[in-house]
């Protein structure tokens, strides 16, 4: 490493912590997204200034869910769960994860996490990092309300709900 060249690095105390709640409070987390502390730039469509993969350190607090269950286009994560107790719903039903489990979606496998316990559910996910904008971009499905979220031009998140539809439909 040249003089230049400064390792990056961060400590966990030094990230601050994000919330989002859903509206009526079914929805809840907090997260340190470790990542971007260390310098991914999301919307930059260099390779080395998105980084290969995010890293986040997620805590659900107890008698809410992460999000809603759904299933990424073309994003992959791996979850390795630091403390409490969750129940991870995937389309064979529910599963409970502890301490110490490690388990992992690939795009297409529908999937929700959910505070299963009395204390707050802790976990690191690792995602890759699909999102580049226009057709290789991820999108994601929420098959319980046939819900898209899909990235606009603007690297917005949109979410949109409809019927399928033939290809050619209003297109000629």
């Amino acid at each position: 490493m040249s003089p230049d060249e400064i390792m990056r690095k961060v400590n966990l105390k030094e990230i601050p912590e994000q919330e989002r709640k859903s509206p009526k409070g079914k929805f809840g987390r907090a997260s340190k997204n470790i990542s971007i502390a260390l310098g991914r730039e999301p919307e930059s469509l260099d390779l080395a200034k998105r980084h290969p993969f995010d890293l986040a350190l997620v805590r659900i607090p107890r008698g809410k869910s992460l999000c809603p269950y759904h299933a990424h286009a073309a994003e992959s994560e791996l979850y390795l769960v630091v403390s409490g107790r969750g129940s991870v719903r995937d389309k064979d039903g529910s599963t409970i994860v502890t301490a110490g489990d490690a388990f992992f979606f690939q795009p297409g496998e529908a999937h929700q996490l959910i505070n299963a316990g009395d204390e707050d559910f802790v976990y690191y996910v690792i995602a890759d990092n699909p999102r580049s904008g226009g057709a290789t971009g991820d999108s994601c499905y929420y098959p319980d309300s046939g819900k898209w979220a899909v990235v606009n031009e603007r690297f917005e998140e949109v979410i949109v709900k409809g019927n399928e539809t033939d290809y050619f439909d209003g297109e000629e």
